[in-house]
């Protein structure tokens, strides 16, 4: 699954609000771009993520440029104002609305199911706000993962959280070898940290790579899913 930006931009010159960017992600081949300033990082997401039509340029998936597809195809993680948990929120509570979301049993049982498959147990009570940028990453790209029709992730910004690249930099490789499609959208600093770093070989990625979890399917959500703003306990 290719996700292409072919020279996309909003508005011309250079006070654009998003200058030109060209950026591929594909099956086995991760894509990142930098962009800067606030809004940037958003506008490339939503573009990316097929949310949104560029001024000049063309978004393709698998060479077609249809949106809706795009949309079907690909999650927006941690997208700010559009794609981004409260940061009191626990991570049980986050992981919580997002089984619900995705139509999958989010009582307290199967959430913390997932959270110890993922590696996430332990930070049950954790606030989102003080969970390690790696694992916040980890959590939320996982949830995205779930949802009916999902094969790709636009990420944004991870490294505004701070933390070390490498460590999230891992996240995004591990999806990548089960097939999810991933595109990072990042800063200049975080790009250059980025390819200085060595690229896993994604050569024997296995065509049948299944990106769900074992989590049930078939069972409606529990209605013990907590609102937004309700404690773990």
């Amino acid at each position: 699954m290719r996700l292409e930006l072919d020279h996309v931009a909003v508005g011309e010159g250079p006070g654009a609000p998003l200058p030109e960017l060209t950026v591929v992600a594909d099956r086995g081949l991760p894509g990142f771009v930098a962009v800067e300033t606030v809004d940037a990082p958003v506008l490339a997401s939503l573009i990316a993520g097929g949310r949104m039509a560029p001024t000049q340029g063309q978004v393709t998936l698998d060479g077609s440029d249809d949106a809706a597809a795009i949309r079907a195809s690909f999650a927006l993680v941690d997208t700010p104002s559009v794609a981004e948990p409260f940061a009191s929120l626990t991570v049980a509570q986050v992981a919580r609305e997002e089984l619900a979301l995705a139509g999958l049993r989010s009582d307290r049982a199967s959430t913390a199911l997932l959270l110890d498959e993922i590696g996430l147990a332990e930070h049950r009570r954790t606030r989102l706000q003080a969970l390690p940028t790696e694992l916040r990453v980890r959590l939320l790209c996982e949830l995205a993962v779930l949802r009916e029709g999902v094969r790709g992730l636009v990420l944004t910004s991870p490294e505004r959280h701070g933390g070390d690249v490498a460590a999230w930099l891992a996240v995004v490789h591990d999806l990548v070898a089960r097939g999810v499609t991933v595109l990072t959208i990042t800063g200049a600093a975080a790009l250059a940290a980025v390819e200085a770093l060595p690229v896993p070989d994604f050569a024997d990625l296995d065509d049948t790579s299944d990106t769900d979890t074992d989590t049930e399917t078939d069972t409606p959500p529990d209605d013990s899913a907590v609102a937004p703003t309700r404690e773990d306990r």
